[in-house]
């Protein structure tokens, strides 16, 4: 009776501490969100804050799991998970949001909790212990989803350029201080739709290795689901003020039309990732947009130093999370 009662503490020990990463998720990349929307000065940060907030939790009735069954099922296998694996893998993503927080980088919350499972796996079992078609899914996106950001939020502001290339500016900024509105919403419910997912996965990994789920369900229990939006949102919520400076004021200088712009096409790169089920970084996916739409004025209306700051800060982000979690397997077998 008593190891029952140990193992059920243990899970809901592991449950809290998901919920954690995913508040601090929300908390991390609340600067996604409301970055562009706040430097534009559309809306005051508190009023971005919980519009953002909003739009997480919303999410919840919009898309499928597809990216929690990546997570859960296909970046490691199953079979190795145990609370200890899980432990790590938490203490290792965790560990690196508060370092990067607390020097304003804006790094990727999800890319860390990939490079935790990976560091706490390696630990424990070795390279096949690896699912290397899922993990290569998301290492790809690490590219292509700045990348297409970039693309896309240069495409719509040289679109509007081109279409409101007779209106005169000021026309232009109030239409565009609108249509701002409508773009932080779509891009706030991809950052929580793709975002919550991460820890929605984790932790029904978690419930399979112990038993409390099974392998052959199609979805989570749904108060994992609930729970996690709800967390994010109260994390976005309360947000991360150090890094949407850099977000909305270091790399390049933003008007509501470039706001919109980069918004626009952070959400549709997000929501087309969530679709395909592949847990993608907001932090990378905002930031190419913005340079996107920074550059189609001129090249050197973007701060290139900061931005190489921050892609140094995603290359570090899998390796870094990777060695911490493997610390944190290890002290977990240690204290657990």
């Amino acid at each position: 009776m008593q190891s029952i009662q140990l193992a059920i503490w243990m899970v809901a020990s592991l449950v809290a501490i998901s919920l954690v990463f995913d508040f601090m998720n929300g908390f991390h990349d609340a600067a996604n969100s409301i970055a562009t929307v706040v430097s534009t000065g559309v809306l005051k940060p508190q009023q971005a804050v919980a519009f953002a907030a909003m739009f997480n939790v919303i999410a919840y009735f919009i898309f499928h799991l597809n990216v929690a069954r990546t997570v859960g099922k296909g970046t490691i296998d199953p079979g190795i998970v145990d609370h200890y694996v899980v432990f790590g893998a938490l203490i290792g993503a965790i560990a690196w949001n508060v370092v990067t927080w607390y020097y304003g980088i804006p790094s990727s919350s999800s890319h860390a909790l990939i490079g935790g499972l990976v560091g706490s796996a390696l630990a424990k079992s070795g390279w096949h212990s690896l699912n290397f078609d899922g993990l290569m899914k998301t290492v790809a996106f690490i590219f292509i989803s700045p990348l297409l950001g970039f693309i896309l939020g240069s495409f719509f502001m040289l679109l509007v350029s081109w279409l409101y290339f007779r209106t005169p500016p000021s026309k232009v900024d109030r239409r565009f201080r609108r249509l701002q509105i409508l773009s932080a919403s779509l891009y706030s419910l991809g950052h929580g739709g793709n975002d919550a997912q991460k820890t929605i996965g984790i932790i029904w990994m978690l419930l399979i290795a112990t038993g409390y789920a099974s392998m052959a369900a199609d979805a989570p229990p749904i108060w994992v689901v609930g729970v996690c939006y709800l967390s994010m949102g109260l994390g976005t919520l309360f947000g991360g003020w150090r890094i949407v400076r850099t977000m909305g004021q270091k790399i390049t200088k933003l008007k509501p039309v470039g706001g919109c712009c980069a918004e626009t096409g952070g959400a549709i790169t997000l929501f087309t990732a969530s679709w395909l089920g592949i847990p993608v970084s907001t932090t990378h996916t905002i930031a190419g947009a913005i340079v996107g739409v920074g550059a189609t004025q001129k090249l050197s209306a973007v701060r290139w130093g900061v931005a190489g700051n921050i892609v140094w800060a995603w290359i570090l982000t899998i390796p870094a999370s990777a060695a911490l979690a493997a610390a944190g397997w290890w002290i977990g077998h240690r204290i657990m």
